[in-house]
């Protein structure tokens, strides 16, 4: 599963239109959007968001403007004050990168990343730059920025960075004793494998969160009048008479939620998932009475204590008492996203700086 921008500027290419993508390379202090947020910006759309605001008004009309003048690539800085009506107070670099229709590199990453593969995209951000780019992987190099030892200089410092790290900008050297300003925006496969178990209204709500987020959801029932006639495009709906064949069809990794209409199949479903020692949560909606319930039970069937520590019951961010489902709902998803980001800043590295 690409990133929603790639998808975005692929769809860009299928219809023949050039786009220009704005990125938040660098971010002082306080700002709307993290390092790495974008936005694809054509002549007739926008897609994605920087922060909104101001800031992103001044930074379609740029894009815009160069679409027309067709720059390559170019770095601007905006603080976030009173001329750009926002009080965030912070700093923030914007990339600003023009990808006509023919762009190989974008190609290349879309393949490399539906293959598994994960990427570092060096981007050389001034308007004397050609429209050069590397994309440096563990074994692997595609692109170039058009001189052989600012190749050498970004590929070391683009394999230094772990994957998943933050996005880099920073001067590298070039043989002739000037400086490149370069971009290194670290690019992995989108694997957030979620398994949603049940299609009651608690069920639904949570999808329905969770539809917008870069993930794939796998929505099991037996029930085929549970499912809503449409579905959004990341969620796959499996009717099952055998809903624990498909804990066992889950790839390694993946992400439970169990929360039927059945205590009886819940508990199967919660059996067959510790079974496995590869996935990555499981959370089962229910009370504390539930989870002694199920832990006593489980433990009877030779479910390992470490094993059932890992089961999350209840599910839910606290401090939420409303029991509408649409409540639980943003609860249960905050609470995975925040698993998920816990996740990820635990595996990243410390900021890189970029060495002359």
């Amino acid at each position: 599963m690409n990133p929603a921008w790639l998808d975005d500027l692929l769809a860009c290419r299928d219809r023949g239109e050039a786009a220009v993508m704005v990125t938040v390379a660098s971010v002082r202090g306080s700002a709307p959007r993290e390092a790495g947020a974008k936005m694809i910006v054509t002549a007739a759309t926008v897609l994605g968001t920087i922060g909104g605001g101001h800031l992103e008004y001044k930074a379609i009309a740029i894009a815009r403007d160069q679409l027309a003048a067709g720059n390559s690539a170019t770095v601007r800085r905006f603080p976030l004050g009173a001329s750009l009506g926002q009080c965030c107070g912070g700093v923030v670099n914007l990339l600003f990168e023009a990808v006509p229709v023919a762009a190989p590199w974008r190609d290349a990453l879309a393949e490399g990343l539906g293959r598994g593969l994960a990427w570092v995209v060096v981007t050389a951000a001034h308007e004397q730059a050609a429209q050069g780019k590397l994309l440096v992987g563990a074994d692997s190099v595609f692109g170039t920025l058009g001189a052989a030892g600012l190749d050498r200089r970004a590929i070391a410092a683009a394999r230094e960075m772990a994957a998943g790290g933050p996005p880099t900008l920073g001067r590298f050297e070039r043989d002739d004793g000037n400086a490149s300003l370069l971009f290194l925006d670290p690019q992995v496969p989108q694997d957030f494998n979620l398994f949603v178990f049940g299609a009651g209204h608690v069920g639904r709500a949570l999808v329905n969160s969770l539809a917008a987020l870069p993930c794939r959801i796998t929505w099991v029932d037996e029930r085929a009048e549970a499912f809503p006639p449409t579905l959004p495009d990341n969620v796959t709906a499996v009717l099952s008479e055998d809903c624990e064949d498909e804990v066992d069809a889950a790839p390694a990794g993946a992400w439970f939620v169990v929360m039927t209409h059945e205590h009886g199949l819940d508990q199967r479903l919660a059996e067959r998932i510790l079974r496995r020692d590869d996935f990555s949560w499981f959370g089962l909606i229910g009370s504390h009475t539930k989870r002694r319930a199920f832990e006593q039970r489980l433990g009877a069937r030779g479910i390992e204590a470490a094993r059932l520590a890992r089961m999350q019951c209840p599910i839910g961010v606290g401090g939420i008492r409303d029991k509408h489902p649409a409540a639980i709902a943003v609860a249960v998803a905050a609470q995975i996203l925040l698993e998920r980001e816990a996740r990820e800043g635990a595996s990243r590295p410390l900021q890189h700086s970029a060495r002359a």
